[in-house]
């Protein structure tokens, strides 16, 4: 598989321990090999004989196996795995792993280990949110843990926000970024960097909606949540780029490896698009508001008793994907998103056209994209259209870098 031949696979003690028994499946299918590590709240969930099975390999519950601990058995399960993953991996294990405890199987191995640690957070939004919790991420990024963003949406406690754990097929694709091994069948193959299909390349990506002024409290803006976006800006750090990522007003966490400008209107979005040039690649993904007020009301507008509707005069926002098309300092490879509620292909391919853009990826926002985990995309390019099934955003992301990463190349 790409990046990992052997896994250590740890499993904390969460509801979503039951998602590691899928990523062992998966894993094992990809032409890897799983050895698990279970802790005493993971076995609460999922059971070793579930994980032995899928793994065709005996499973770690204790360092006290005298048998395996005469021969210093847990300093060479930490030493033989390509990478270690801490799958779900709990408040208590972040914690515990930055503070360096080793007071069981599992964090003895995560402090003896000289691999490649990859953690994959589940927990309550407000554990995940918790300033304790954060510090612990923070710290364990700069000591080299890769620990990846939660998923958002509906938890087993009944709460919705971020804190949910990826699904396996996205854990897998976040494993082949690692180096090492053979090609993950399916999955686009982002080892070492000089294998990286973006090593050396600047990629320039923007998400989120604009917020457009008509008083101090109220604005004009569009239905972006910025999750495809920042997907996309993060697999393109893993496939070794330098990204800029330009971002409207959202409550995302910067993807590991980006470098991350905030702005609120087009106008803004723009200067910092042209600020960031030169780029190889542009990602335009952004939801640009097309109008912004007129006339900006200094004072908060207010309602009267004859009612009366205050007129609201518009003015055009710049177009910056026409304008980056436009540009002496155009991007190599110059893509633009077209959220359509109708005949989504055939409008991409008009605004391919009319705004110079090489390809546009066309999305059918009619249902619950904007704001959703999903998408359904249609690549359309110079010579027709690529229809790709739907997919999380996370995927829809990789994919389309892959996509990039051929076009560079072969030189188109």
């Amino acid at each position: 598989m790409s990046g990992v031949g052997k896994v250590l696979l740890i499993v904390g003690g969460g509801i979503a321990a039951y998602k590691s028994c899928e990523l062992v499946r998966l894993i094992r299918k990809a032409g890897g090999s799983v050895t698990c590590v279970l802790t005493e709240g993971g076995a609460k969930f999922v059971t070793p004989m579930t994980l032995a099975a899928l793994s065709e390999n005996p499973v770690h519950t204790t360092l006290w196996d005298l048998k395996n601990e005469a021969e210093m058995g847990h300093i060479q399960l930490s030493r033989e795995a390509d990478l270690v993953v801490v799958c779900p991996a709990t408040a208590d294990l972040l914690a515990k792993m930055a503070a360096g405890v080793a007071d069981d199987m599992a964090t003895t191995l995560l402090l003896a280990t000289d691999k490649p640690v990859l953690a994959v957070p589940a927990m309550n939004v407000k554990m995940w949110q918790h300033p304790a919790t954060r510090r612990n991420v923070a710290q364990l990024r700069d000591d080299g843990v890769t620990v990846m963003e939660p998923d958002e949406g509906p938890m087993a406690c009944g709460e919705f926000g971020p804190g949910r754990l990826p699904e396996p097929e996205t854990v897998l694709a976040a494993i082949a970024n690692f180096g090492g091994g053979d090609p993950l069948v399916g999955q686009p193959d982002f080892a070492a960097e000089k294998h990286r299909p973006l090593y050396g390349k600047h990629v320039l990506v923007t998400a989120g909606p604009t917020h457009e002024p008509i008083d101090p409290v109220r604005y004009i803006a569009n239905r972006s949540s910025g999750k495809q976006g920042f997907a996309i800006a993060a697999a393109a750090a893993q496939a070794g780029a330098r990204v800029t990522l330009v971002a409207g007003p959202v409550q995302l966490e910067t993807p590991a490896g980006v470098d991350r400008f905030d702005v609120e209107s087009a106008r803004e979005m723009l200067a910092a698009v042209e600020a960031a040039l030169p780029a190889d690649v542009a990602v335009m993904v952004a939801a640009v508001a097309d109008w912004r007020a007129a006339d900006l009301a200094e004072q908060k507008i207010k309602k009267d008793s004859s009612g009366e509707v205050p007129p609201l005069a518009l003015a055009e926002n710049p177009d910056i994907l026409a304008t980056l098309a436009k540009s002496p300092q155009r991007p190599g490879l110059l893509i633009g998103f077209a959220a359509e509620t109708e005949n989504v292909v055939a409008h991409a391919t008009a605004k391919r056209a009319r705004k110079g853009a090489d390809w546009i990826v066309a999305n059918d926002v009619s249902g619950d994209v904007m704001g959703g985990d999903a998408n359904t995309v249609h690549i359309v390019t110079a010579v027709g259209s690529e229809d790709w099934p739907a997919m999380p955003k996370a995927q829809v992301a990789r994919a389309l870098i892959e996509r990039i990463g051929q076009e560079i190349e072969t030189g188109n």
